[in-house]
C-alpha cells in the first residue's frame, strides 16, 4: 500500500488504527467494510476441547473477564489500566494447550519485547486458567494456523479467525468471543 502497488488494505479496525497511528501517510476510510465475529479454531477431531472452550468462554463472558481483557487494550478510559492476571493457585494439571497465532495484529496479538501479548493472548490465558492448562503460544504465518491445528502441531488457533463456510469444511470453531469491524486503509 505504501509503495503504491495496491490501492487499499481491508483489515480489522483495531490493527488498522495501530498501523495508521504509526504511518501518517495512511488513513482509514469512514465507511465500514464488514462486521465479523471472531472465534477460536479447533480440530474437528477434538470435539471435547471445543465443548470445554465454549463452556469456559461462556463463563468469561458472564463474569466480565472478556470485557476487562478487551478494555485493557481498546478504549481511552481503561486502556492499559486493567491487565488480566491469572488467579493464584491455578491448577494446571491438565497439561499444555498450544495456541497458534500470527502476532502482527495489535491489539489482538503482537510482540512486547519477546512476549506475545494482546486481547487474544490474554483471552487464551484466561481460558487455560479456567480449564487447568499451561498456555504455550506459537507465532506463525496466518495462513499456517488452520494447518497447524489440523495436524496437531497446535491445539487451537486464535488470531482474529472469522468463521466461514469454507473454513468449516476443514476445522471447527468455538462460539464467537468478539465482534470486529473491518475497515479500509488507503494512502492519503
Amino acid at each position: 500500500l505504501k509503495q503504491g502497488k495496491i490501492d487499499c488494505v481491508i483489515i480489522d479496525e483495531q490493527p488498522a488504527k495501530a498501523f495508521v497511528e504509526k504511518n501518517d501517510d495512511l488513513k482509514i476510510l469512514d465507511e465500514e467494510f464488514a462486521v465479523e465475529e471472531y472465534a477460536i479454531c479447533i480440530s474437528k477431531d477434538n470435539k471435547d476441547l471445543t465443548e470445554k472452550i465454549n463452556g469456559a468462554l461462556a463463563e468469561l463472558k458472564e463474569d466480565g473477564t472478556l470485557n476487562q481483557i478487551t478494555a485493557n487494550y481498546i478504549g481511552d478510559d481503561t486502556k492499559g489500566t486493567c491487565p488480566y492476571e491469572s488467579p493464584e493457585n491455578v491448577d494446571r494439571s491438565n497439561g499444555t494447550l498450544t495456541m497458534a497465532t500470527n502476532a502482527a495484529f495489535e491489539p489482538y496479538e503482537y510482540y512486547e519485547g519477546n512476549e506475545i501479548v494482546g486481547i487474544d493472548a490474554d483471552m487464551a490465558q484466561a481460558l487455560c486458567d479456567k480449564l487447568g492448562y499451561e498456555l504455550k503460544i506459537e507465532d506463525m504465518e496466518f495462513d499456517s494456523i488452520i494447518n497447524a491445528v489440523q495436524s496437531g502441531k497446535a491445539d487451537m488457533g486464535v488470531a482474529g479467525m472469522t468463521v466461514t463456510e469454507e473454513c468449516l469444511k476443514n476445522i471447527d470453531f468455538s462460539d464467537p468471543y468478539t465482534t470486529a469491524t473491518q475497515v479500509i486503509i488507503v494512502r492519503k
